[in-house]
């Protein structure tokens, strides 16, 4: 996160005494940095030693789904169609994965008590239905649908949905490296520029600190690359009386993502929401076409020869692509053409804006297709340019 934060109750000076109320006991420090020290951290004080752990066992969760002979083509596959009854942790179906980033969807359709935590990766969460409460130890999080959550790696967290009667969805992307803001957006200070697409004012922190002081048997799901671990914890996993730093989970919606627009089309990094060393992330949302006399507003047929593409469809009218729908995925490998579908090029001419919300993500590395892809596919689509010239 560019700024600086903090919550709850912190000694004038780090790595000095901090007494409990006692005035005889200590608060215990906890330096939480990335980057080998290098780069940005935050200070967190316990009630309890945070090393603490009465017992560890691992878990068979989440199968995998790698389907090894899946061609190499364009694919376009419904989420809505793989839903796996469960709470945020275990509805989880990954649907792209390489060796650096996996994608999947979550419908949501019970409350649990564990906690969670990704030792080895940091999540990108989008809350495409429902709204609640991210909780941690940071503090919480009020959410809404579009909310785009940043949870850097080794965060204890839950989402507590309002009503798990009704549609609760999340897409969820892993990275094993940060999700950050782009270099460019921010001044040489760290301040997000004027011409940024978003303001510190947009981002959503961590409030309400909890500070649980409070004994017994606690139950974190551990995530380390593909093996799951549950670890009893004898202190509650929010005991943390208060903290600073850089380092925390955040979030922002794509609704106050504020596009560029240009007289010709514009490429996506135009769209540019994230950065991670493997691939980007762009939010896609209303904006006016392009208004040079005789400009093509749908997109330009392209080869991204050094990355795949792919897209998550949110909402509305979805100006080149026909047949998807909100949740669908499509994948563009890399080396390979891909572009509007036949009729769409010629029906964008002389429209004004777009109202489509989608998320794309671009990966420098070829992403392998699930047999969540396979269970969920669009047989039709690699052939959907067949039909026009």
């Amino acid at each position: 996160m560019p700024h600086y934060h903090k919550l709850g109750e912190i000694p004038r000076v780090k790595h000095t005494t901090f007494y409990k109320p006692d005035g005889k006991s200590l608060y215990r420090e906890e330096l939480v940095s990335s980057k080998g020290f290098s780069g940005i951290y935050s200070t967190k004080y316990h009630y309890h030693l945070p090393t603490k752990i009465l017992r560890v066992k691992e878990l068979d969760l989440h199968k995998d789904v790698a389907w090894p002979e899946a061609p190499v083509l364009y694919y376009h596959c419904f989420t809505d169609k793989k839903q796996t009854p469960g709470d945020f942790i275990r509805s989880r179906n990954v649907f792209l994965q390489n060796e650096h980033c996996t994608m999947a969807t979550a419908h949501i359709s019970e409350d649990t008590e564990d906690f969670y935590r990704n030792a080895y990766g940091n999540e990108y969460v989008f809350v495409h239905y429902g709204s609640g409460t991210f909780k941690s130890d940071y503090g919480e999080i009020p959410f809404i649908a579009g909310d785009q959550f940043i949870i850097p790696r080794a965060v204890t967290h839950q989402f507590k949905f309002d009503d798990y009667s009704a549609k609760n969805k999340l897409l969820i992307v892993e990275s094993d490296t940060a999700f950050e803001i782009p270099r460019h957006y921010m001044c040489e200070y760290g301040q997000l520029s004027e011409n940024a697409p978003y303001s510190e004012r947009d981002f959503k922190l961590p409030e309400n600190l909890q500070s649980i002081d409070e004994s017994g048997e606690f139950r974190i799901i551990v995530k380390m690359g593909k093996r799951y671990f549950e670890h009893i914890m004898p202190d509650h996993p929010y005991g943390v009386v208060g903290w600073d730093g850089f380092l925390y989970p955040y979030a922002f919606n794509i609704k106050d993502y504020h596009p560029k627009v240009g007289r010709i089309h514009l490429p996506p990094p135009v769209h540019l929401a994230f950065t991670t060393q493997h691939f980007i992330l762009c939010n896609f949302v209303p904006r006016l076409f392009d208004f040079y006399p005789g400009a093509i507003p749908a997109p330009y047929f392209h080869s991204n020869v050094d990355s795949d593409e792919v897209l998550y469809y949110v909402e509305g009218d979805f100006m080149s692509r026909t047949g998807v729908e909100e949740g669908s995925i499509t994948l563009h490998p890399g080396g390979m053409p891909h572009g509007p579908q036949p009729g769409k090029t010629e029906s964008s001419v002389g429209a004004k804006e777009t109202k489509e919300y989608a998320v794309m993500v671009d990966t420098f590395a070829p992403l392998l297709a699930t047999t969540n892809v396979r269970d969920t596919i669009d047989k039709e689509y690699a052939k959907s340019w067949l039909s026009g010239d």
